[in-house]
């Protein structure tokens, strides 16, 4: 017999409660989607974002907060390392190019930051798409410094701003000067814009760049007779990578620290997985209670149309009929409610990535990958498992027992 045009009446007859069932299903599948696309996200954007950055050397301390700070642009301040460690980097035949990167000051909500032409321009692999890179200082541009602003800073080209510092706990909003901001500002240096770099999907997008001997100046200390003044890191960018372990080797002591960001992203994403894990457990345990819960609810189903069932045994079906019917009917519709939370995971993690970027810059970069359907395969293989427990108690449901209640 064919059970199809019997499925189709039952799940017509159903109503509401098949879609409710089918919403249900797709929340609870689309959280576990939307947990591991996510952490897989996170991820690849992080580490993109680090590319730049092959070696960082900076004061001992917290690798982890030299790379929040440095790659990620999370405030925090950062003991500084002897200025004589720049040039004598310069100088290494082992190095490639080396930047200084400082931080600490803000103007209109964006964070400002302190580093040569060449990283502003991350040594020839962007290109400015307005305007121009700013020009080193001269005596005459020292009054008014020129800078590089990143693609999600909302300010004009030529418009001037005036920076200023940067305290622990004050309230940033991108685009707006805040009253502790214009408290706090350096009255006497004013920054003219001068061009606009294009999107990198990192924090960067939103930081103003500009030359470091003019934060230098700004906080009256000035490079005079070879004397560089203290910086919170340098980005290195070695010649091969046996010059990369050599030189993170060398600057592992006498007063700095030198690590691949690499080497900080990897703890933080094992801490990541194990969180990760946790939730995937949480959440796989939460579907497998919700298609529990539905499952009784068949049974109930079940339960009242016993005598519909028995009609039909009385009218020769066979019993593999009825275990069919019942077990098409949780199937069909915990699958469909499974393959209905694909797509909306993916959606949940693209709103969940625009949160991110709202609130830290991080460009969350979205990419359906097998394992996703490898959890939707594993959720309708439990369902159609657990399916069975309704349809087998309609299976052994007597004839006469069901024709006489």
């Amino acid at each position: 017999m064919n059970p199809f045009p019997m499925l189709r009446a039952e799940l017509r007859a159903l109503g509401w409660t098949a879609v409710a069932i089918l919403l249900l299903v797709g929340f609870a599948s689309a959280i576990g989607i939307a947990i591991n696309t996510g952490e897989r996200a996170l991820r690849k954007s992080s580490a993109a974002a680090a590319d730049d950055f092959p070696l960082l050397i900076g004061a001992p301390g917290s690798p982890t907060q030299l790379v929040m700070t440095t790659i990620f642009l999370q405030p925090e301040a950062l003991p500084l390392m002897a200025g004589e460690i720049l040039p004598r980097l310069k100088a290494d035949p082992r190095v490639r190019d080396v930047a200084p990167v400082a931080f600490g000051d803000i103007a209109m909500g964006y964070p400002i930051v302190g580093t040569s032409r060449e990283f502003a321009l991350r040594w020839g692999r962007l290109t400015p798409v307005e305007g121009r890179a700013f020009e080193l200082p001269s005596r005459a541009l020292m009054a008014k410094p020129e800078a590089l602003i990143g693609a999600d800073v909302r300010l004009a080209m030529g418009a001037e701003i005036t920076p200023a510092h940067a305290l622990a706990g004050m309230r940033h909003t991108p685009g707006e000067a805040e009253p502790e901001e214009v408290e706090h500002r350096h009255e006497g240096t004013t920054y003219r814009i001068v061009g606009r770099l294009p999107r990198t999907g990192s924090p960067w997008d939103r930081a103003i760049l500009v030359p470091i001997e003019a934060v230098w100046a700004t906080h009256g200390l000035h490079a005079e007779s070879g004397q560089v003044p203290g910086v919170p890191a340098l980005v290195v960018r070695p010649k091969s990578v046996a010059d990369a372990y050599g030189l993170r080797g060398t600057y592992r002591q006498g007063g700095t620290m030198a690590f691949f960001p690499a080497e900080v992203l990897v703890a933080l994403y094992g801490a990541l997985g194990e969180a990760r894990g946790l939730l995937l457990a949480a959440s796989v345990l939460n579907a497998v209670l919700m298609f529990g819960a539905i499952l009784l609810l068949f049974w109930a189903i079940a339960g009242l149309r016993r005598q519909r069932y028995a009609v039909l045994r009385a009218l020769g079906a066979p019993r593999r009929f009825i275990l069919l019917l019942v077990w098409l009917q949780a199937v069909v519709l915990i699958g469909a409610g499974c393959l209905i939370g694909l797509p909306a995971g993916w959606a949940l993690t693209a709103l969940t990535g625009r949160w991110m970027l709202g609130e830290t810059g991080l460009a969350l970069t979205l990419t359906p990958d097998a394992s996703d359907i490898l959890i939707i395969a594993i959720l309708i293989s439990a369902a159609s498992l657990l399916a069975l427990i309704p349809a087998l108690l309609a299976y052994r449901q007597p004839v006469i027992t069901g024709l006489t209640k």
